[in-house]
């Protein structure tokens, strides 16, 4: 494993401590550049337009920035100006709020990056309500937070600009260290004392990890021109070493059994704790690899896994010998580590002298299209209004937010809170979600947050009276704001309210009253949101979760159809049985993390949810199976399978269809080439054997999800 140092340095070469450098420096320097002409008010409002563009600068590929950044600008132009003048008639301000906390948060609809927008919107107008700011001044003030948005733009493309690659290279290594930590518990299933079902649900969890960094790769490379288009070698090393990425964590899914039986069988040999040692130094080489890609240095020596891998098969051969058992599954298991083995030197030397060698010999291979590897986002004006109705959960989030943040409103102009009662609406605007569960996260990582945060700023306040020593730790604070705001959300919480609390202390209007006042708002905030949550058109996950099921059991069946066609005579294009595989990834993840939400909702809301969980680890287990097949199907692509395990295949995939169709989805066809020629037997051939037992294992999981359907839809 990495040493604490190199994790360490892993944190400074990550994106996430990327984005918090470029983003506090975007938004201290219009401020300290204009203090030093004596103009600090106009580089407060330059600064304020930073803070709320940043919302808006996303991981992904830099024309998207760009074009969500120029419309963030507009958006925070033009609410400001609305804000400022609305702000001198209460009603006016309360009517503004409902109305545009609605509009902004509809735009959830267009996906995560289009609600970024709408929600650097809604900063705007939240930090512009108690901005003391005259009438004629107020188109002025706007045009300066407008002229600190562009700022903040022109600064951020010029970061990317000057290292195109870099961001990519950083969520490569960053994948990598997703897929050892997924290689580490897989490997815990050979041990006796590991939990099977445990283990499956820390499996589940990573599998979600690896799935949303996957995404931000493909966005980078396959959205970008220079990635896809231009022909340098960096890019080539990088779109390179992802399909390698994916085709190494397919091997791994591979490396899936029954793990019950295989400790029953072969505990007594001592094979099992071998296995789980050896796959855990290549996931410690691994993730020396992806510290190599991380920090782009080009000095490791690669491990040579051979002679394990030798003593491993020697061991493997004398169990069968001695004990006159079957070890198909530990062969299997065997082909699959030296599969993985390859796939580590290959992304290895990529990064090495020989790398141009293998680049030539890669670049003669025809591309995957690319382009449909990433998807596309509509942003058609119909999709805005078509979701005007209570069936749609965008609709129903913005109009809890719209609804709570006219009671935070009315409450901040009621009570006597202070002079920052904005703080109220700020915390509902940034803990209320679209789901219950994650509402609830963020309300008590936001409420313990501001506390340990507080008692920090205080301490600091009070011990460390040099102001030169309290703005270097406020710069500090602030990395650590927006380095952890996507990592750790709890940890960006507790640097947060120190360094408002230092920075209210620079701009005259500080004291611990500020902590005091700062606390109850954010309570008072939190206490709102999560009633509004419970009581205010609520989306609770048994609502929507049979569409989910629906969707994993149809990836899955299209991933064993493109699995099976090869042994029907009629093989699928590479890159639609691709595209299968990554649908079934994606639709797992959204699978898993739907179930997660779940387990955090009230437990009246928890509806079957032993039965959500066995689906959710059956169906991973099938993946992993028809992994397994595809894998064994691939190496032999003349390989025809024998009648009666195209009857099994045929079996499944009625009783995956029958799933289908309780759940409400659209069945999947199965078209079979008849004139199918068989492989010829040969001594030491173990493909039929092996074929035979996995497709009988899917058949069996296709028979256990659908009677667990029939439970979940009761």
């Amino acid at each position: 494993m990495l040493s604490t140092e190199k994790e360490v340095k892993s944190f400074f070469f990550s994106q996430y401590f990327s984005d918090g450098l470029r983003m506090s420096l975007g938004i201290l320097i219009p401020a300290l550049t204009l203090l030093q002409f004596d103009r600090f008010d106009q580089g407060i409002a330059l600064s304020l337009g930073a803070v709320c563009l940043c919302v808006v600068d996303n991981p992904g590929p830099v024309l998207h920035k760009r074009n969500a950044m120029l419309i963030g600008n507009a958006c925070m132009f033009v609410v400001a100006m609305i804000t400022g003048f609305a702000r001198f008639n209460v009603f006016a301000l309360g009517l503004e709020v409902t109305l545009f906390t609605f509009l902004f948060s509809m735009f959830t609809v267009y996906g995560n990056r289009a609600a970024s927008v709408g929600t650097a919107a809604l900063l705007i107008m939240i930090f512009m309500i108690d901005r003391d700011v005259e009438p004629d001044e107020v188109l002025k003030y706007s045009g300066n937070i407008l002229a600190g948005g562009i700022w903040y733009m022109v600064f951020s493309l010029v970061f990317f600009g000057v290292r195109p690659y870099r961001a990519a290279q950083q969520a490569l290594g960053e994948n990598i260290d997703d897929i050892v930590k997924f290689l580490r518990l897989k490997a815990d299933f050979y041990l006796h004392e590991t939990d099977i079902e445990e283990n499956y649900r820390k499996v589940i969890a990573q599998q979600i990890k690896v799935s949303e960094h996957q995404d931000l790769v493909r966005e980078l490379l396959f959205k970008s021109r220079v990635m896809v288009r231009e022909s340098t070698n960096a890019s080539r090393i990088l779109v390179l070493t992802f399909v390698d990425l994916v085709d190494m964590f397919d091997h791994i899914m591979a490396t899936h059994y029954d793990y019950q039986s295989i400790r029953e069988k072969f505990q007594h040999t001592g094979v099992l704790p071998d296995i789980s040692d050896l796959i855990q130094q290549m996931a410690n080489e691994l993730e020396q690899v992806g510290y190599m890609v991380l920090s782009n240095n080009r000095y490791k020596n690669l491990r040579n896994f051979m002679p394990e891998l030798e003593q491993l098969k020697q061991k493997i051969d004398t169990i069968g010998n001695e004990k006159d058992t079957s070890t198909l599954v530990l062969k299997k298991i065997l082909i699959n580590l030296r599969d993985l083995n390859k796939e580590i030197e290959n992304i290895w030397t990529y990064y090495h002298a020989s790398a141009s060698k293998v680049l030539i010999e890669r670049q003669s291979r025809p591309d995957p299209e690319y382009s449909k590897f990433v998807s596309h986002q509509d942003y058609d004006w119909h999709i805005f209004f078509d979701n005007f109705n209570l069936q749609s959960g965008a609709f129903k989030h913005a109009l809890r937010v719209s609804l709570v943040c006219l009671v935070g409103f009315t409450a901040a102009k009621l009570l006597p809170l202070g002079h920052h009662s904005y703080w109220i609406l700020l915390t509902i605007i940034v803990i209320l979600k679209p789901g219950f569960s994650l509402s609830k996260q963020r309300n008590y990582q936001r409420l313990f947050g501001t506390i340990a945060g507080g008692i920090i700023g205080i301490l600091i306040l009070m011990y460390i009276p040099n102001s030169n020593v309290q703005f270097a730790l406020m710069v500090v604070l602030m990395i650590g704001t927006y380095s952890f705001i996507r990592l750790y959300y709890v940890v960006s919480v507790i640097c947060m309210t120190p360094y408002v609390l230092i920075l209210f202390k620079f701009l005259g209007v500080g004291g611990f009253n500020i902590l005091e006042e700062r606390i109850l708002d954010t309570a008072i905030g939190s206490g709102i949101a999560i009633i509004a949550s419970y009581l205010i058109f609520p989306t609770w996950e048994f609502q929507q979760i049979r569409k989910t099921l629906a969707e994993a059991v149809i990836a899955n069946t299209r991933y064993l159809v493109k699995a099976t066609e090869s042994l029907s005579g009629n093989p699928a294009p590479l890159t639609e049985y691709k595209l299968a595989r990554k649908d079934v990834y994606i639709k797992s993840a959204n699978l898993s993390a739907a179930f997660q939400r779940m387990t955090s909702e009230p437990k009246s809301k928890q509806r079957n949810i032993r039965d959500v969980h066995k689906f959710v680890v059956l169906n991973h287990i099938l993946s992993s199976y028809i992994a397994t097949v595809a894998a064994e199907v691939g190496i032999k692509p003349d390989y025809r399978a024998r009648p009666e395990a195209m009857k099994s295949i045929r079996k499944s995939l009625a009783l995956l269809n029958e799933a289908i169709k309780k759940l409400g989805g659209e069945k999947v066809e199965f078209y079979e080439d008849k004139t199918t020629l068989l492989l010829e037997d040969k001594p030491g051939n173990v493909s039929d054997a092996l074929l035979k037992e996995q497709v009988e294992f899917i058949n069996k999981i296709s028979v256990d999800i659908t009677k667990v359907t029939e439970a979940v839809v009761k």
